[in-house]
């Protein structure tokens, strides 16, 4: 499954579940207002993390691949110059 389609999916399930718990709250007009405020800002701070783990996992690759790439470059310059040498 797309990780794009499954974050979509949370979204939306949570946008649902907000507008629902507004429409049906027995609170005051103000104490729903503070609510929706601090469920945005959770909202908002799971998605940074998030973000920021999905970019950490990209940087842990590229370096990986990155370190694969000169390994394979320098055993391919040992053997160029060991072909020179023979």
């Amino acid at each position: 499954m797309d990780t794009g389609k499954v974050l979509l999916g949370v979204l939306a399930g949570v946008a649902a579940g907000a507008l629902l718990g507004v429409l049906f709250a027995p609170a005051k007009g103000a104490d729903t207002r503070k609510n929706i405020c601090k469920k945005g800002e959770d909202v908002t701070d799971e998605l940074k993390e998030k973000f920021n783990e999905f970019v950490d996992g990209i940087s842990e690759k590229f370096n990986k691949v990155k370190e694969d790439v000169s390994d394979f470059a320098e055993k391919a310059k040992a053997k160029v110059e060991e072909t020179k040498k023979a």
